[in-house]
């Protein structure tokens, strides 16, 4: 596999869980309790950190692969749920934004106060 997709990775996933006999556990209750706790595992490791520490965490090269291994796993879960399902996770994701444009539109700017104008509040 040269090029990284979503199909592509799914077929690895079903296959690394059929190799193993453990489809029978791939429901969809059991994969998303999985995708819950491993999602609770990325939220650990910022739990204490302040939001400056937060924005440096891939700069600490243990914690960055803490980070990444934990992505990896909501992805994985995320992606063989959406194969159980027969859901398009991409057409998902990109109806989703769709919907989100149309639900929150970019409000109109307004022009600046003209110099010297007064504000309700003043």
């Amino acid at each position: 596999m040269t090029e990284l997709d979503v199909q592509a990775l799914q077929r690895r996933l079903a296959a690394f869980a059929a190799a193993r006999d453990w489809e029978q556990y791939h429901t969809p209750k059991n994969l998303a309790a999985a995708l819950s706790v491993e999602a609770s595992e990325l939220v650990e490791i910022f739990q204490w950190l302040t939001p400056e520490e937060s924005a440096r965490v891939m700069e600490r090269p243990g914690t960055a692969h803490r980070v990444t291994d934990e992505v990896a796993d909501v992805l994985a879960y995320l992606l063989q749920f959406c194969e159980v399902l027969g859901i398009d996770a991409l057409t998902a994701l990109s109806e989703k934004i769709d919907r989100n444009e149309s639900r929150f539109p970019v409000p109109e700017r307004q022009d600046p106060p003209e110099p010297g104008d007064r504000h309700s509040s003043e």
